[in-house]
C-alpha cells in the first residue's frame, strides 16, 4: 500500500497554476503505505519489497522506507512510484496477485498489524523529485490538510517558496493526494540530524521572502503534523 494526482500563466516569475492538474508532473502516481506497528525485518519486507523494485516486470519503483522515530510511534511509511499512470498502477496490482512469495508476506504481515492506510499521490512539479541519496540521514515527513479549494493556492506560494529550502538539499520532495484522504499535502526533508534541522530551518527565516510564505500559506491549514523518520536499510533514501 503507499500514501502515493492544463494551461497556466506566468506570474512574477512563477508559474501560476489554473487547476490541479498543473501543479503535478503528470503519469506518476506515489503510493505511500503506513502500517502499524512495523517489525519489519520479521516479516520478510526486507527481502521482497526489494525484489519487486528490481524485478522489471513490475512498473513500480521503491523511493523510500522508514519507521517512526518520533512522532506516531511503531509506524512504518513506504513510498512507492508508478511512472505510468493509471495503467502501470493496475498492471502492478494484478501482477501481484499473481505473486506467492508477496502474498505469502502480506499474509504473515496482517497478523502482526494494526492498521494500515494509504493514499495515491502526485508529485508537485515545483518540488525536486526524490533521488536516492547516501546517508546517514534522518527524514521529516511533514503533513498538511488544507482547507477544501486551496490546494492552487498552496501550490503558487510553494512554487515561489520553495528555493529558500535548497540550500542545504534537504528539500526531498512534495506530494497532494490524489485519492484517499483528499486535500492533503506531504513535504518530505532530509537533515544529517536534529542539530542540522534545526539549523537549516532557522536559515530559512534569514532570507527575504520565507515569511511571506508563511504568512499567505498558514491560513490555509486545518491541521499539520511532523513525524521523523530512520530510514530501513532496503531504502534507497538513506
Amino acid at each position: 500500500a503507499g500514501r502515493a494526482n492544463g494551461g497556466g500563466q506566468e506570474h512574477c516569475g512563477v508559474k501560476k497554476f489554473k487547476n490541479s492538474a498543473l501543479l503535478s508532473l503528470g503519469e506518476t502516481q506515489l503510493l505511500p503505505t503506513m502500517p502499524q506497528p512495523p517489525p519489519f525485518s520479521y516479516l520478510g519486507g526486507e527481502e521482497v519489497l526489494p525484489k519487486l523494485h528490481l524485478d522489471a516486470d513490475y512498473p513500480c519503483d521503491l523511493v523510500g522506507n522508514w519507521n517512526t522515530w518520533y512522532g506516531e510511534q511503531d509506524q512504518a511509511v513506504h513510498l512507492w512510484r508508478f511512472s505510468g499512470g493509471y495503467p502501470a498502477l493496475m498492471d502492478c496490482m494484478n501482477k501481484l496477485k499473481q505473486n506467492k512469495e508477496y502474498l505469502d508476506f502480506r499474509k504473515e504481515r496482517s497478523r502482526m498489524l494494526l492498521s494500515r492506510r494509504n493514499q495515491l499521490l502526485l508529485e508537485f512539479s515545483f518540488w525536486n523529485e526524490p533521488l536516492p541519496r547516501q546517508g546517514p540521514n534522518i527524514y521529516e515527513l511533514r503533513t498538511y490538510k488544507l482547507k477544501p479549494g486551496t490546494m492552487i493556492e498552496w501550490g503558487n506560494n510553494w512554487a515561489r517558496a520553495i528555493k529558500y529550502r535548497q540550500e542545504n538539499q534537504e528539500a526531498v520532495g512534495g506530494f497532494f493526494s490524489q485519492i484517499g484522504e483528499l486535500y492533503v499535502v506531504h513535504h518530505l526533508w532530509a537533515y544529517k540530524d536534529l542539530q542540522s534541522r534545526e539549523e537549516t530551518r532557522n536559515a530559512a527565516w534569514r532570507k527575504r521572502g520565507w515569511d511571506e510564505n508563511v504568512y499567505y500559506t498558514v491560513p490555509l491549514i486545518r491541521t499539520m503534523e511532523s513525524r521523523i523518520m530512520i530510514p530501513l536499510k532496503i531504502s534507497p533514501l538513506q
